[in-house]
């Protein structure tokens, strides 16, 4: 998974951070709110890990920020030394997930982010038959249909497929696709997540007659949605322009 981290301490950043590395994740790591805030705007990430007492917005912020602007629910885990009853209840009553308190262990903070992340994933994760009507994707054979038609895609668009409908509704950035899809660095040149989402868009007629929509999120990345008939576009700047 992709993790953020939000502490400031530089000694308990580098170990948690080393952990989770370790446990196959990887992490980036902010000392500010601010900091943190800006990054989840251009970034996408799997999970957030928050102290509550950091420079210039304290964790609470960043996680009233987090629950009131991201379009889709990201599992949030505080570790903090504020572990009174009352910090503890404010803080999941603020929308997180789970709550630790320092000094924390390797192996209890490992198995609290795993099941953060699973309560938020599908139902069918384990499924070989994947239903988003009208399309249905068939795991083991990696084939994809339309209506009932198999549709004729490479095995890269069936996986970027798959990815889209497993994570509709979410924003996703163009480094979070690259890296995810084709396992490489975000540093790398996105314009492959681009060329491939526009022939996706065409293969799979991802169009309000079928009912979703691919759209491309302004300075972002890329959004699948489920359209409800023909309704106007939200308030967001969004384009379904190709870029």
């Amino acid at each position: 998974m992709y993790i953020a981290i939000l502490e400031d301490d530089l000694d308990q950043s580098v170990l948690i951070q080393s952990w989770l590395e370790e446990g196959g994740h990887k992490c980036s790591v902010f000392s500010s709110g601010v900091e943190i805030t800006r990054a989840i705007h251009n970034k996408s990430y799997d999970v957030l890990i928050l102290d509550w007492l950091v420079p210039d917005m304290n964790g609470l912020e960043v996680l009233d920020r987090v629950r009131e602007n991201l379009d889709w629910r990201i599992p949030i885990l505080f570790i903090t030394q504020r572990d009174s009853e009352g910090h503890i209840v404010e803080a999941l009553q603020h929308g997180a997930d789970d709550y630790m308190s320092k000094p924390v262990k390797k192996a209890e903070m490992l198995a609290r982010v795993s099941a953060v992340s699973r309560r938020t994933q599908s139902n069918n994760e384990n499924e070989e038959i994947l239903e988003f009507s009208p399309y249905t994707l068939n795991l083991a054979s990696r084939t994809l249909q339309l209506a009932g038609e198999t549709l004729d895609i490479t095995h890269k668009e069936f996986e970027l497929s798959l990815f889209f409908f497993k994570h509709h509704g979410r924003v996703l950035s163009r480094g979070y696709i690259l890296e995810t899809v084709w396992g490489k660095s975000a540093d790398l040149n996105t314009r492959t997540v681009d060329t491939h989402i526009s022939r996706l868009r065409r293969k799979l007629s991802l169009a309000p007659d079928n009912g979703w929509r691919l759209s491309s999120i302004y300075q972002h990345g890329y959004r699948l949605e489920q359209c409800e008939e023909t309704s106007p576009d939200s308030s967001e700047n969004l384009s379904s322009n190709d870029n």
